[in-house]
């Protein structure tokens, strides 16, 4: 009953195609440290994941980083850096740093 519940709530999210957080954003890259050393900082961007977990847990933490890089769009950047995070390890709270380059 419970993974019916669950699975239902997915279904009716995924349905929401204009959100960027499912969608993707064009015009938004993402780089490197390196990379961006010519271009001009705009601000930094948090987001926690709101599900953790085998199996959710990937699927919110590529919905934050999307919504991250709409954010980023917002605020006239075209270019974010993600901090890096240790392979293989729990992400609780995703940081990136948005550019204009």
């Amino acid at each position: 009953m419970r993974s019916q519940a669950m699975l239902a709530g997915v279904l009716a999210l995924a349905g929401c195609t204009s959100d960027p957080g499912f969608t993707g954003v064009s015009g938004v890259r993402e780089a490197t440290a390196g990379d961006v050393l010519a271009c001009h900082y705009i601000s930094d961007i948090s987001m926690r994941p709101s599900l953790y977990g085998p199996v959710l847990g990937q699927e919110a933490l590529k919905y934050a980083r999307n919504t991250i890089m709409a954010d980023a769009q917002d605020s006239g950047a075209n270019t974010v850096v993600f901090d890096q995070a240790t392979p293989g390890s729990d992400i609780y709270k995703l940081h990136a740093k948005a550019y204009r380059c």
